[in-house]
C-alpha cells in the first residue's frame, strides 16, 4: 500500500508538468505549422437550428464553470474567510451557481453531439479527434458536477478540497508540487482531475484550440469602406479626400 501511495504521489508531482509540456509544444507547433487548421471548422452551413441553441448554452455555461474553477483553485480559503464568507455559504454558492452552469454546459454539448450524429453532412466533417474530445469533455463535466454535489452533502463536507486539491494546484505553478495532498483527496476528486488533465492534453489537437485565440483586434479595427457614396455623387475622383480611420 505504501508503494502504491508513493507511486500516486509521484504522479501528482510530475504528471501535470508532462501535460503542460504537451500543451505548450503542441500549441506552438500548430501555430507555427498549422495556422490554416487553427479553427473550429465551422459546420454552420450544414445545419444551424440546433447550433443556435447548443452552442450558446455550451459556451456561456463553460464561462461560468471556468470562473467557478478559477475561484475555487486560485483563491485561497483564507481570502474568502477574510471577506466573511463561511464554508457553508461558499459551498452553497458553488451549488447554486455551479450546478446550473454545469447542467447548461452538458445540455449544450449534448445537443452539439446529437447534431453531429444525426446530420449527415456534419457527421462526415467530424474527425476521430473530435469524437474523443467530446467523450472526454462529457466525462469531465459529469465528474465535476458529481464533485459539486458530493461537496454539499454531509459525506462531502468531511473533506474540504480547498485544503488539498486547491493547494496542490497552486503548488504546481510555484514549482513546489504537493502530490501528497492529492493522495489525501477523495477518489472522486482524483478522477475529476485525471479527466481534466487528459482533456488539456487533447486540447491542442482538437477544434478546442480556438479558445487560445480571441479576435480582440476586431473590436478596434477601422471600418471597411467599399465605396464612398458621397464623393461619387459629387463627381469627385475617388481618393481625392484624405482617408479617415473608422473607430
Amino acid at each position: 500500500m505504501t508503494n502504491a501511495n508513493n507511486a500516486a504521489e509521484l504522479w501528482w508531482d510530475i504528471g501535470p508538468y508532462f501535460v503542460l509540456a504537451i500543451v505548450v509544444v503542441a500549441i506552438w507547433w500548430r501555430y507555427r505549422y498549422d495556422k490554416f487548421g487553427w479553427t473550429t471548422r465551422s459546420s454552420q452551413l450544414y445545419e444551424s437550428k440546433l447550433l443556435r441553441i447548443g452552442s450558446p448554452m455550451f459556451h456561456f455555461g463553460s464561462f461560468v464553470v471556468i470562473a467557478g474553477h478559477i475561484m475555487g483553485l486560485f483563491v485561497p480559503e483564507s481570502w474568502t474567510q477574510a471577506l466573511g464568507m463561511s464554508d457553508r455559504l461558499y459551498h452553497m454558492q458553488a451549488l447554486i451557481l455551479g450546478l446550473p452552469a454545469g447542467i447548461a454546459t452538458l445540455i449544450g454539448v449534448g445537443l452539439l453531439i446529437y447534431r453531429r450524429r444525426t446530420e449527415r453532412s456534419v457527421f462526415k466533417a467530424t474527425s476521430v479527434n473530435d469524437k474523443l474530445m467530446y467523450l472526454v469533455l462529457v466525462c469531465a463535466l459529469v465528474a465535476g458536477m458529481s464533485c459539486t454535489l458530493m461537496g454539499t452533502t454531509a459525506y462531502g463536507e468531511a473533506h474540504d478540497y480547498r485544503q488539498t486539491v486547491s493547494v496542490w494546484f497552486r503548488s504546481i505553478w510555484t514549482l513546489d508540487p504537493r502530490g501528497d495532498l492529492m493522495v489525501q483527496a477523495p477518489i472522486y476528486f482524483q478522477v475529476h482531475v485525471m479527466i481534466a488533465l487528459a482533456l488539456f492534453a487533447l486540447w491542442p489537437f482538437t477544434r478546442l484550440v480556438h479558445a487560445f485565440s480571441a479576435p480582440v483586434g476586431y473590436l478596434f479595427r477601422p471600418y471597411i469602406v467599399y465605396r464612398s457614396r458621397d464623393v461619387a455623387m459629387r463627381g469627385q475622383p475617388m481618393g481625392s479626400r484624405p482617408e479617415r480611420r473608422g473607430w
